[in-house]
């Protein structure tokens, strides 16, 4: 590295620094889960019948039942193992799952800080990392809509449900990759990119055990970039061999848990149907571009996919190959992913989530790129900012993030007390069911069924289905009408209201649960 090539050095020392930019990360982190759970996407975080398979195992685990999960082509390890820790500080489900929100945004920060470089050879990465992190707040706090398949795809990762590891683990592998391609002092160089080519595959690895959704959204991507410029710098052949070979040891430690995986999502895919995922795509863009500040987040990912696109022809011009990396990913990721997804026929926003999270490393880089005239912020500004951050999330975030998650829901206390007071086992439809199952203290008193009374075995514990029967059903506006057995209607059950649910009880009488499906 040349004389010019070394950042200026700021007047606070690194570990203050490093500890002020994860405080500021911290103040965004509570004032983007307070703005999600302050809005109608709330849904998502506290009530959702998918956001609830997390809580789930926690309490599972919590109460000694016996392990048999049906789950999806997901595993969740990372998000549970969080959860589960989250759980130990007696904050309740919803205080539980806010404050997980709130560490996964901290994670990202994490993972950004990573792709931003080494404070000894990058000029201001905390700034980037930092900047990255603002923007993915700004674009989270303007998605409002309560629904899962709209294109609001920057609030999922406060959801401990929709990939939030997988996110994270994505920003990381790009993050090594640059660590191990970035110039350092021949002392250091070997090590350094030692470490980096075993953390990618170790990442890797993991990633794929949990979701092997990985592959799609970082090995292939960020693989068809090491591959491009592994034609002048070797180093990223490694980087690139350590990607693939720790997806396929993931893939491979996921076929001992074959039994927990109801859905392996081959049935997701079906290229045939490109035509239809295109036109849905499409009508999710369209609805996005209409929703309240819709166009405006879409202009803005579009622009950071641009600028990504600027940067990593400046820094190729450059040859420096760690930040080329970074910004590269920010618009091969999205266009691997969106392409691919349409390509495949899938039907579900949530595959795009690339294409809002990698644009983020274009904002990475910038420093590198701004003229090397401008003033580094001196230590008493910098702890400053981080004073004034925090202040304004602790006055301005917490509040409403105390009061979404504590927020009464009368319906729901109304059927988790009758249930629970009833001392017998009821069953309900999978989207009517979840939130009341995960809010009792023993969730195998309400069992997941569908309208036939079949056990329903997907993103539960099949444990639940050894109960002998099920003498009340607790219905909603999303219950299909049930089919009960000959014999047996729901007009022999005692109707009780509790708001927009309402419970069937069949008293002494057992509703026998039939086989199971998923």
């Amino acid at each position: 590295m040349s004389a010019d090539d070394t950042p200026r050095r700021s007047t606070a020392p690194r570990w203050l620094r490093e500890l002020l930019g994860c405080v500021v990360a911290a103040a965004i982190a509570v004032a983007v889960v307070a703005a999600v759970s302050s809005s109608a996407r709330s849904e998502l975080v506290f009530r959702d019948g998918d956001s609830m398979i997390t809580t789930l195992v926690v309490h599972s685990l919590a109460i000694g039942q016996p392990q048999d999960w049906a789950m999806s082509s997901v595993l969740f390890l990372p998000e549970i193992a969080v959860l589960w820790v989250l759980s130990q500080l007696g904050l309740g489900v919803n205080g539980a799952l806010a404050l997980a929100g709130a560490v996964n945004v901290l994670a990202l920060y994490g993972a950004l800080r990573v792709a931003a470089g080494s404070s000894r050879t990058v000029r201001a990465p905390i700034a980037g990392a930092l900047l990255a992190l603002g923007a993915f707040g700004l674009l989270a706090a303007s998605e409002w809509s309560p629904s899962r398949d709209a294109l609001e795809l920057a609030s999922l990762l406060v959801t401990t449900t929709y990939y939030s590891a997988t996110v994270v683990g994505a920003v990381v592998v790009v993050g090594l990759a640059r660590r191990g391609l970035d110039r350092r002092d021949v002392s250091r160089g070997t090590r350094a990119r030692a470490v980096a080519v075993a953390g990618l595959g170790l990442v890797a690895a993991a990633s794929v055990l949990t979701n092997p959704l990985f592959a799609a959204w970082a090995t292939v991507p960020l693989g068809i970039v090491l591959a491009v410029i592994g034609v002048r710098w070797r180093t990223a052949w490694w980087l690139a061999g350590a990607l693939v070979t720790g997806s396929v040891v993931g893939y491979l430690a996921r076929l001992p848990l074959a039994d927990l995986i109801a859905n392996t999502g081959a049935g997701y895919i079906d290229s045939s149907q490109w035509h239809a995922s295109l036109d849905y795509y499409g009508a999710l863009l369209a609805d996005r571009w209409g929703a309240p500040w819709g166009a405006a987040s879409l202009v803005a990912v579009v622009l950071l996919w641009g600028w990504s696109l600027v940067a990593t022809v400046l820094l190729a011009r450059r040859r420096d190959p760690g930040a080329l990396v970074v910004a590269a990913c920010g618009w091969m990721m999205p266009l691997v992913v969106t392409v691919g997804a349409v390509v495949l026929g899938t039907h579900a926003a949530r595959y795009l989530q690339p294409a809002v999270f990698a644009p983020l490393l274009g904002l990475v880089v910038l420093p590198t790129l701004l003229p090397r005239s401008l003033p580094v912020m001196a230590a008493p500004a910098a702890i400053g900012a981080a004073v004034l951050a925090v202040a304004a999330a602790v006055g301005l975030g917490i509040p409403p993030l105390v009061a979404a998650a504590t927020a009464p829901d009368r319906d729901l206390e109304c059927v988790v007390q009758w249930a629970e007071g009833s001392g017998r086992v009821g069953g309900g439809q999978f989207w009517t069911v979840r939130l009341p199952k995960t809010h009792l203290a023993d969730p195998r008193g309400l069992v997941q069924v569908d309208h036939q009374l079949r056990g329903y075995a997907w993103l539960v514990n099949r444990d639940d289905f050894s109960a002998d029967g099920l003498s009340f059903l607790v219905t909603d506006a999303h219950s299909p009408a049930f089919e009960l057995p000959s014999g047996v209607s729901m007009a022999d059950a005692a109707p009780v209201p509790c708001g927009r649910y309402t419970i069937y009880d069949f008293g002494d009488r057992a509703l026998p649960i039939g086989p199971l499906r998923s």
